[in-house]
């Protein structure tokens, strides 16, 4: 049932109920139906903001991981715009997975379609309000770029050695922890990881007897390069992500492989 249709059910049965309550106690039900009339209105008015907090509600656990990627999927291109397409894609994917899901199972999923553009916004207020590390103390070179994701998996309590310049088969990083095995490769730029280094990842697994391979990088990646990480079981990573990886989901993930 629509908003209006229910608004109108509600106003008609109100005062149906409240017509017939009049004939017996006359002006003080009159006056009771005037406020019962007022409150559904008041509470019909207040359903956008209402509808506003229960989505800011659902998307505030995720609120680090969207400042994450809306500081990753979006960049300034070679003529100083600032692109946004990765953000606006990954916005309406976490909106369309996750919000619309639990407003349809409260029965308000006609209402998020029709405010779909409020709860857009609702999901770049929760993103911009995360204060996120400064990323000026990054490495821009890719040679310490490298050494410093080597750092953040140290400091998580991985084994983790940088491969050689040269002959590494696209590893960077060979880190362990508890009997795993991971291979990473590393990107420092700024803008989106493309399909070629997901590729160069998935066969310098291989290569080093990797468990799982990932990609690390301060930027996004494009869609295809998700596709293809999504079919090769490699790991799309921000360089934040390393220093509190989920060991139980990459076992998770290795059995599955397996």
């Amino acid at each position: 049932m629509s908003g209006g249709s229910s608004l109108v059910t509600r106003l008609f049965w109100t005062t149906v109920i409240g017509g017939a309550a009049a004939f017996v106690w006359g002006m003080p039900a009159v006056a009771a139906t005037g406020v019962g009339l007022a409150l559904v209105l008041l509470r019909h008015l207040d359903r956008p903001r209402r509808l506003r907090r229960l989505v800011r509600r659902i998307a505030s656990p995720h609120a680090r991981t969207l400042a994450l990627r809306r500081r990753q999927e979006c960049f300034v291109d070679a003529y100083g715009n600032t692109i946004r397409d990765g953000w606006q894609r990954e916005r309406a994917y976490f909106a369309e997975r996750t919000i619309l899901p639990r407003l349809e199972a409260r029965g308000l999923g006609e209402e998020g379609e029709a405010r779909w553009a409020e709860i857009l916004e609702v999901v770049e207020a929760v993103a911009e309000r995360v204060d996120l590390p400064d990323e000026t103390d990054v490495p821009e070179e890719g040679i310490a770029y490298e050494r410093h994701c080597a750092g953040r998996l140290r400091a998580a309590g991985w084994q983790a050695r940088t491969t050689p310049a040269s002959g590494d088969q696209g590893a960077d990083i060979v880190a362990e922890r508890d009997g795993l095995r991971l291979v990473v490769q590393c990107k420092r730029h700024g803008r989106p990881i493309g399909n070629a280094a997901v590729q160069e990842a998935a066969c310098a697994a291989r290569y080093w007897s990797g468990d799982l391979a990932a990609v690390v990088t301060n930027a996004g990646f494009t869609p295809a390069a998700r596709k293809l990480a999504a079919a090769t079981d490699v790991l799309l990573l921000h360089h934040d992500d390393l220093t509190d990886l989920d060991l139980s989901a990459i076992r998770r993930a290795v059995a599955q492989d397996r």
